[in-house]
């Protein structure tokens, strides 16, 4: 059963509060001694809180404590400031991201509703003249993508026809397992048939890609 996303806002009841705050500050305790253990990498946590008069810390020795302040007082303001930021600031970033994330999906989406056409158009179930400019525009791109795909292929099977009847005589066998052989990746996505394409495309629709902050918003905690 899925856990419901709590809501970044201050617990009013102070009951849920102070078990709120020793849930966290218990993961918070337990994240800092795996990242230290796993990555053996410097780590300290001070925890401040009206529940304990005494700051609870990470690591308890007072001699690796003191080492970690050392070194961060010798760092200068720059060093110490660069990475930090307000909320203000987290919540632009966030934005930003959601935003470009946004665009890319549209643009994928938008050139699968293209391909469609495409093939729609060759299979003569909707007509060029019944598009508009814009839609025209854009299956002009997708179809010079294929022809360049197509001129690569051709451009790739010219050269190797020449390879091959340059060198000395190869069995049949050895030349067939040849030509079966080569490599799609020099084609890019469009090394297959060009019938084969269509044909797919035709019995498969579009996979239309959604936008999930949530989902990203996970990926990143």
């Amino acid at each position: 059963m899925a856990r419901n996303r709590v809501k970044m806002v201050y617990v009013e009841n102070d009951t849920s509060r102070k078990a709120t705050f020793r849930k966290r500050k218990g993961g918070i305790m337990k994240k800092a001694l795996e990242l230290s253990t796993l990555c053996d990498v410097p780590v300290a946590v001070i925890i401040e809180s009206e529940y304990n008069s005494v700051p609870e810390v990470f690591p308890a020795s007072r001699e690796a404590m003191g080492t970690l302040l050392a070194k961060w007082d010798k760092l200068s303001l720059v060093d110490r400031t660069k990475k930090m930021v307000n909320q203000e600031t987290f919540l632009n970033q966030r934005i930003a991201k959601a935003t470009e994330k946004c665009k890319k999906v549209t643009k994928e989406n938008r050139e699968l509703e293209v391909k469609k056409v495409m093939f729609d158009c060759l299979t003569e179930k909707t007509a060029p003249c019944l598009l508009g400019k814009n839609e025209l525009l854009d299956l002009g791109g997708v179809v010079d993508q294929y022809i360049k795909g197509l001129n690569r292929r051709i451009e790739f099977l010219t050269k190797n026809d020449d390879a091959s009847s340059s060198t000395s005589v190869v069995p049949a066998a050895a030349a067939a397992a040849t030509s079966l052989a080569m490599p799609r990746a020099e084609m890019g996505s469009y090394s297959t048939g060009f019938n084969d394409t269509i044909q797919e495309n035709m019995n498969v629709m579009p996979i239309v890609k959604d936008f999930d902050l949530n989902q990203m918003q996970s990926e990143e905690l």
